[in-house]
């Protein structure tokens, strides 16, 4: 094919002018990495690279070593990241993927995009182990240009042009690059296609890699268009904790209520369920009975039914055996298991400040009854929590302020009155904040 085709002016980079590149010193990404380092005067751009040693092949110190040395002659910083894979219950391709791109998420600068090489072969790969997968237009789709990833984006600037063709312009520059020796084994899927089929259906079809890319933007743009119209409908549904009301749902078709539930599970940032998991989350937990706990597992979290809603919430560990000691109020104290902070505020929770001899302590679980603002009259925790509509997921991961062993407050939920800051003046209070919650 002409190289005419396969110029860096051609690259499409969405308005990005800060770029961190992953570089895994295959040709792929050393022809990515060439294009945009010799359009940093003509753009304007800053490039950095990213390589992960995954420590899987026995060659990986000499592919860190190479890709230092082109990075090197091209004058890009290159950071090095070392992963370790956890494999259980799948498989290396899989571990080594998502280490990679928690690596990337951590490296990822504000402003800045991801760069990645994909090209038109892997976009063909990736549609038709979609197929054999089963997915419906979300999944055939495969890999649009542009993506959302972490508070950035993360972009693909090569998925027009094919292997073939970056081949080329990597035989014209006289371009190095490092050949992994995994690829050749024909046990891994994507490599099966690489090796066995695509070369069969390309040489019975000549423009079949092109036409299945053609095949995958149409269902983007299908799914696009299902985007904007269901978008204003879920916003009115959703609740400000993102929950999902359960009624309006059964009045929808069941093709319908496949599209919201699956809109409503990215919006949350869970993984997309199966056909057979999203039928299960309509049978076993939104339709079950009213006086069910019903769950289900997906990915990192569950999806519950509480106060007749649909939940999708993390899997935290409960903390009642927790007990934790703040010994200066002034100083943030951090919480386990990724429940954020407790700080001190210029507004949020008012409490009476505590007395020279208070010592201030968070915990998780409260024995005996509870005094609390509003109320007229003691109850037990779990009676609060209940009354104040506190999920069950919730209630062994918010903390208790206590002052020595008095129970002081759970932020957002309740004071006690030990506490009360009525008729108190600001002198005498403080402010207790909440942060970075799961």
């Amino acid at each position: 094919m002409s190289q005419k085709i396969v110029l860096p002016e051609t690259l499409s980079l969405q308005g990005y002018d800060h770029l961190l590149v992953a570089f895994s010193g295959g040709m792929d990404s050393a022809v990515l990495l060439h294009m945009l380092a010799g359009l940093r005067e003509t753009r304007g751009i800053t490039l950095r690279a990213v390589h992960i040693h995954h420590g899987i092949s026995r060659y990986a110190d000499d592919w860190q070593q190479h890709c230092q040395q082109v990075c090197d002659e091209l004058g890009v910083p290159l950071l090095i990241r070392k992963v370790t894979l956890h494999t259980e219950g799948r498989g290396t391709e899989a571990a080594a993927r998502e280490a990679r791109y928690a690596a990337f998420s951590e490296l990822l600068q504000a402003g800045e995009a991801l760069v990645t090489a994909h090209h038109q072969d892997d976009q063909c790969e990736t549609l038709l182990l979609a197929l054999k997968r089963g997915s419906g237009p979300a999944g055939l789709s495969a890999m649009p240009p542009v993506l959302r990833f972490c508070s950035e984006v993360l972009i693909r600037p090569l998925l027009s042009f094919t292997r073939q063709q970056l081949a080329a312009y990597a035989a014209h520059h006289q371009l190095q690059w490092v050949e992994d020796d995994s690829n050749q084994d024909p046990a891994y899927d994507r490599n099966f296609l690489r090796l066995q089929i695509l070369p069969q259906l390309e040489q019975r079809w000549p423009h079949f890699t092109a036409a299945v890319t053609r095949s995958a933007e149409l269902c983007g743009e299908q799914e696009a268009l299902l985007d904007e119209l269901l978008r204003p409908e879920l916003a009115h549904l959703l609740t400000h904790e993102n929950a999902l009301p359960v009624a309006p749902l059964a009045g929808f078709s069941a093709v319908k209520r496949a599209a919201v539930l699956r809109r409503w599970l990215m919006h949350c940032g869970a993984p997309m369920p199966s056909r057979d998991a999203l039928a299960r989350l309509w049978r076993e937990v939104a339709l079950s009975r009213d006086d069910a706990n019903p769950r289900l597992s997906l990915g990192e979290g569950e999806l519950r039914r509480y106060d007749q809603h649909l939940w999708w919430v993390r899997v935290t560990a409960g903390q009642r055996q927790t007990h934790l000691h703040w010994a200066d109020r002034h100083t943030p104290l951090p919480l386990p298991a990724g429940l954020g902070c407790l700080a001190t505020a210029e507004q949020g929770i008012k409490l009476r400040r505590p007395a020279a001899d208070e010592q201030l302590s968070v915990r998780f679980s409260v024995q005996g009854k509870l005094y609390i603002v509003g109320r007229d009259r003691g109850r037990s925790l779990k009676k609060i929590w209940q009354e104040c509509g506190v999920p069950p997921w919730r209630r062994e991961i918010t903390p208790i302020l206590f002052y020595n062993d008095e129970p002081v407050c759970a932020p957002g939920v309740f004071v006690t009155r030990y506490a009360d800051p009525k008729d108190l003046p600001d002198s005498h209070c403080w402010w207790l904040n909440w942060t970075g919650r799961a």
